[in-house]
Order: C-alpha cells, then structure tokens, then sequence
C-alpha cells in the first residue's frame, strides 16, 4: 500500500530525515518508533507533504511526492495529528462533519456520524459540545473519529497515547485495532509507549537522529531481550 525509498525531509535548512526506507502491507499496522526528535513526527508529516522532502512515496500505486496534502487526503490517506488538532469552538458533531468535507453522500455522511457515536459513546452524548470543553481522552477519540470520517485507506496517527491516561489509552488502543480488523483501515503509527505499539502492530521500525537503525516484525523485535532493552529502554 505504501513504499518509502530514500525520504529526506527539511525544516528550512534543518535536516530532519535521512534517505530513510520502509514500507506498509494493505490491511497493516507499521509503527515507527524512537525517542524525541528522531524524527516520527516528520515521518508522518512527509506523507502529507507539510515539510520540504526529497525521495519516493508510492501509495497505491500513485507517487505522491510533491503532490498537496488536500490531493493526497483524496487519495485516502488520513492523519491524526499530535496534540490530536481538534476544532476547539465548534462542536463534537460540527468536527466530524468537517472530517467529512471531501465527500457529497449526505446519507452516507449521516451514517458514518451514528457509526462513530456507537463507537465512540461517550461523543454521542457529548454531541452538541464544544470539542475545547472535552477531556484529553474524548478529544483523541474525537480526532480519529473526525479522520475516519473521510474513510480513509490509511490512518495515520501521532502518539496517540500522549498525556492520556492508563485506562483511557488501553481502550483507544483496543477501539483502533477492532478499526483495522474490522473496517480494513490500514495504519502507520508514531508512538514512544513501545510496548503498546509493538502489541497492535505487524512491522515496527526504529528511527534515531532521523535514520532508520532497526526493522521487523513486530512481535520479533518485542521477543528480543537485547533489542529492547538496547534501544527501547525497558
């Protein structure tokens, strides 16, 4: 579904990424993972093409390098981004209508709204709420509810763990893989809590300083004793 070859990336002058390679399956999960400033939140940013980059980016079939981000989100790729980008002022309902602003099938619109409350209940009752006035918790679900909205081929997500906590996190986690098993929604996903991402994930990939240093199987890489403790830390 997607293959990345040679991808640097620059914030101005700054060079964050370094020619790096990896790939996701149709129907995965890929992780990258690192600690801060490696270089995941790039990563993902690259795929939407927000930073200056250099290298191929093929998703299905089509290279999207150079492309803007709103042809490539027409594609079928969707982020959530860090720090999960809520529309703070306008309501729990009014974010995933906005989610949905590439699409004309009003019903199918409607629909996904009801799928995503039976998902997501605690949005159901807080519909008409201002997205600012939730909890670090219900604005993440917010946020990917608002970027499935778009149903999209590939998710992208940016530490979706962030500031959350134990409980929350555990059910967010579990609510996304049944949204890759059961809707087909690949996903690349940027996370520091390893253990988390190495147990939903199929590939892992380990950046540092902007280079890839470690890949594989997920499962292999969280069997590995020396590979974890090494360059995961625990």
């Amino acid at each position: 579904m997607l293959e990345v070859k040679g991808l640097s990336a620059w914030y101005g002058n700054t060079q964050a990424l370094f020619g790096i390679n990896f790939e996701l399956e149709k129907g995965g999960i890929t992780t990258i993972l690192g600690a801060n400033g490696a270089g995941k939140t790039t990563t993902l940013r690259a795929m939407c093409q927000t930073v200056k980059t250099a290298g191929d980016i093929t998703f299905l079939g089509t290279g999207i390098g150079g492309k803007s981000t709103d042809k490539i989100v027409r594609l079928g790729m969707a982020h959530v981004p860090d720090g999960r980008g809520t529309f703070t002022a306008l309501t729990v309902e009014e974010n995933l209508r906005l989610g949905a602003y590439t699409r004309r099938d009003k019903d199918g619109v409607n629909a996904d709204i009801e799928r995503m409350y039976a998902r997501f209940p605690r949005l159901k009752e807080r519909h008409h709420q201002q997205a600012g006035t939730l909890s670090g918790g219900e604005q993440q679900m917010l946020a990917i509810s608002r970027a499935l909205m778009l149903r999209p081929k590939l998710l992208l997500l940016d530490e979706p763990s962030f500031g959350l906590a134990p409980l929350i996190v555990q059910e967010i986690f579990e609510i996304m893989r049944n949204i890759n098993q059961t809707d087909q929604v690949s996903m690349l996903l940027v996370e520091q809590n390893a253990t988390l991402a190495l147990d939903l994930a199929d590939q892992a990939y380990l950046l540092e300083t902007g280079n890839v240093v470690l890949s594989g199987p997920a499962d292999v890489i969280r069997s590995d004793e020396s590979v974890r403790r090494v360059y995961l830390g625990y």
